[in-house]
């Protein structure tokens, strides 16, 4: 049976409010040739049994997990999940949470995201943390129209070893900005250019955006970079597309980082098919009232009880709008959930342990890749989970072979960068067992004899 809220009364009384004769005149503005002037072509509705069985039919066509080893990464991660994760989140009264205007009969929630940004802070080393942006790529995006509006400056220095898809969502917030973006290259080791930044990098930059790790996981102390820009009272920027890192290497606010930015999906939330994710966001306490987004803060209710409150709520739909820091409506308050459980989970001793695990991981499929005759390691130094390896023998190829035996290998980088048509991106975490680097060494040489 379908479901009409509205009566045929309701529904004229409604169209005679807003000065129309019936529904189609409503869409007058769309032209007649781009309307649908027949009802799609879809088969009969089915029953729930029937739809069902058709839906298990159709799930049978997936690949199955278990049968595909993958060393995929470029920004999402696959990592173990505490069964305690699922279980908190979905409880009834965090599930189904809205935004928590009212403190009053929202204290769960807020206390939960007041913890949840105290962590934030903590791994990436500054003194304000927001209540999470929708990911790693908008956080981008809004610390750099942060920037803007704390230098009153135009020109925005960004990595081109930051992750593509984090830049292309920073142009489209900004085609309409008042800005000018000017690309840092990368070396033969994968770093920022110093010799550029030296160079270019001058009174009008309002900031410097890296990342850290980079796209390539290469992981360098960004210190002096962070000095340069503020030499120029410009702000620093860094971007971890890999939150996990931060647990054996510096966090980004003892580099000298202004704004730090981070994608939190590692940290308990599942990859499903890439999203939703989580947009770690942390700065100094002196720019607090820039601060995008959501904002919970403890204070005292009039008996003197501890309590939370959203604060400083300079948002589009609060107070305030003209002068609203984000367009950003929401905060994925279950992702940022599920991560506050993982991170209190581990502790700081159980997050340290498996980012030193991953490390290591790392570190042992970069000896045994670097071995095998036809591949060489792109990029010299530190890195975290990924690096980049090269071959003669196209990548595409080479994926598309390993992938005929049920691997997914890594990431070809010639869709962005030309320059690394040779190259593609491996990744390997905790997930991974012992027998999967061997099968992919294994896979690997065959194809390359």
């Amino acid at each position: 049976m379908r479901y009409l809220p509205h009566t045929p009364d309701e529904i004229q009384a409604m169209l005679q409010t807003v000065g129309v004769k019936e529904i189609n005149d409503l869409f007058a503005s769309i032209p007649a040739s781009k309307r649908c002037a027949s009802p799609l072509a879809l088969p009969e509705a089915l029953s729930e049994v029937d739809l069902r069985n058709t839906l298990r039919d159709l799930s049978r066509k997936n690949a199955h997990g278990e049968d595909w080893i993958s060393f995929l990464g470029g920004g999402a991660y696959s990592h173990y999940i505490p069964s305690a994760v699922p279980a908190l989140t979905s409880r009834g009264e965090f599930l189904t949470s809205y935004t928590p205007y009212q403190p009053e009969v929202a204290q769960g929630t807020l206390q939960a995201i007041y913890e949840y940004q105290t962590m934030v802070a903590e791994i990436l080393g500054l003194e304000i943390a927001n209540a999470s942006n929708y990911d790693v790529s908008t956080g981008v995006a809004e610390a750099v129209l942060m920037a803007l509006r704390v230098t009153e400056k135009k020109r925005v220095f960004v990595a081109r070893s930051l992750h593509p898809e984090y830049r292309e969502v920073l142009q489209t917030y900004l085609k309409n900005q008042d800005a000018e973006i000017r690309e840092i290259p990368f070396t033969p080791e994968g770093t920022l250019d110093r010799d550029f930044l030296k160079k270019e990098v001058n009174q009008d930059a309002a900031c410097v955006v890296a990342g850290y790790p980079n796209f390539f996981g290469v992981v360098e102390d960004l210190s002096d970079v962070a000095a340069l820009i503020h030499q120029h009272e410009g702000l620093f920027i860094t971007a971890t597309s890999e939150a996990l890192s931060l647990g054996i290497f510096q966090s980004p606010g003892e580099m000298g980082a202004d704004i730090a930015v981070a994608e939190g999906q590692s940290l308990g939330v599942p990859i499903s098919f890439g999203g939703p994710f989580l947009g770690f966001f942390a700065t100094k306490r002196a720019f607090i009232r820039n601060l995008p987004g959501r904002l919970v803060g403890e204070t005292v209710d009039k008996s003197g009880q501890r309590g939370f409150v959203l604060t400083l709520a300079t948002r589009e739909q609060h107070i305030r709008r003209e002068r609203a820091t984000s367009n950003i409506c929401t905060n994925v308050s279950l992702c940022a959930l599920s991560s506050a459980i993982t991170m209190a989970l581990w502790g700081k001793e159980g997050y340290r342990e498996l980012s030193d695990l991953n490390f290591q991981l790392s570190e042992t499929a970069k000896t045994r890749l670097g071995k095998i005759s036809g591949i060489k390691l792109k990029f010299s130094g530190t890195t975290f989970n990924e690096f980049v390896l090269r071959s003669e023998r196209p990548p595409p190829q080479i994926l598309e072979q390993l992938q005929s035996q049920k691997i997914l290998g890594g990431i070809a980088l010639g869709r962005w960068y030309p320059e690394l048509k040779d190259s593609w991106l491996f990744c390997i975490t905790e997930m991974n067992q012992q027998d999967h680097l061997d099968k992919y060494v294994e896979a690997l040489q065959g194809i390359l004899t």
